[in-house]
């Protein structure tokens, strides 16, 4: 097949279609020790499933991630703030139900972030989340952050009850997604001047002590997520969401209203993309805005890899949706 051939036509005439499948190879970071193999989401080849479609989260603005707490069994969403600027990191919580998957509380986050990706971490029956904070002047946070989930509440990115870190002192941003199943949260960070981004994956209890020494991985964003075509790289490609399950990482692209959402694999010990796959998942959603990514493993043992994307054709009023895959190789 025509390397040439857009990522549309693939979808129109496939349903969706994994180029690693078509022999395609694209190059690897660089990474620095290693981290334990696994087994790794197939994302081609197989349908992908539901887990909700239409959901109303406590604000109408887009969902931006997600992320599980399965020992407690709770679900949370982020989204950027209804009523406040784009730019001023103001986010909302909400909490949804398990199983039925509906709206049951929230909290807002004062000047943290954009929420290109959070993290959940149980300990005990309460639920921490992991979120950016101290929004740059384009409302991207430009350091973690970890606080409790407390419904009906607000906090400020000052509040006593958030913890901030500093992973990478030199780095102008930090966002952060966790890996629960092999407890390790993987940081996303930009290179100050790079404008290229890094990942790094760290021990979950050793990153909640604010260790944040040598990590197995420390790997450049490949540039086949980082452009749209490898034939036109004056295009940025629009970088929605990424989460890892064991030597993994997974990435997810797309824009509103088009056909080009895509699922990335990635070995963190080579940097090099493993798969990429132009999903057809909610091809009848209005608006279809490819939105968070987040990984959890069943009461019954099975691993699922879960993207989401917002839907709803009036602003204000957006929806969310989530579908996942369940077949490791």
């Amino acid at each position: 097949m025509n390397e040439a051939l857009s990522r549309r036509a693939l979808l129109r005439a496939g349903g969706g279609l994994s180029l690693a499948a078509l022999g395609l190879g694209y190059g690897a970071g660089t990474v620095s020790a290693a981290v334990p193999t696994s087994k790794r989401f197939q994302l081609g080849g197989q349908a992908s499933h539901d887990l909700y479609r239409n959901r109303e989260l406590y604000n109408g603005t887009v969902m931006q991630s997600f992320a599980f707490d399965r020992t407690n069994q709770r679900l949370f969403t982020a989204q950027l703030r209804e009523g406040s600027p784009g730019t001023s990191g103001d986010l909302c919580v909400t909490e949804l139900a398990w199983s039925t998957w509906t709206a049951i509380g929230h909290m807002y986050l004062t000047g943290f972030g954009h929420a290109v990706s959070i993290g959940a971490q149980s300990v005990g029956t309460s639920t921490y989340l992991w979120t950016d904070v101290d929004a740059d002047a384009a409302g991207y946070g430009r350091r973690p952050a970890r606080f409790k989930y407390s419904d009906g509440t607000t906090l400020t990115a000052s509040s006593p009850a958030v913890t901030t870190y500093t992973p990478k002192p030199s780095a102008d941003r930090h966002t952060c997604a966790t890996d629960p199943t092999h407890h390790r949260m993987i940081v996303r960070y930009l290179p100050a001047g790079s404008g290229i981004h890094r990942f790094a994956p760290y021990d979950l209890t050793a990153a909640t002590n604010g260790d944040f020494g040598q990590p197995p991985a420390d790997f450049r964003q490949p540039d086949r997520i980082t452009y749209l075509d490898p034939d036109d790289t004056t295009v940025r490609n629009s970088f929605q969401g990424y989460t890892a399950y064991g030597q993994y990482l997974y990435c997810l692209t797309g824009h509103s209203d088009t056909d080009d959402a895509t699922l990335w694999s990635v070995d963190m010990n080579t940097g090099a993309v493993m798969e990429e796959f132009l999903t057809g998942a909610g091809s009848t959603l209005t608006f279809r805005e490819p939105e968070g990514m987040a990984v959890h493993t069943t009461a019954g043992g099975e691993p699922r890899l879960f993207f989401g994307f917002a839907s709803g054709s009036t602003p204000g009023e957006r929806l969310a949706n989530v579908f996942y895959k369940n077949v490791l190789v």
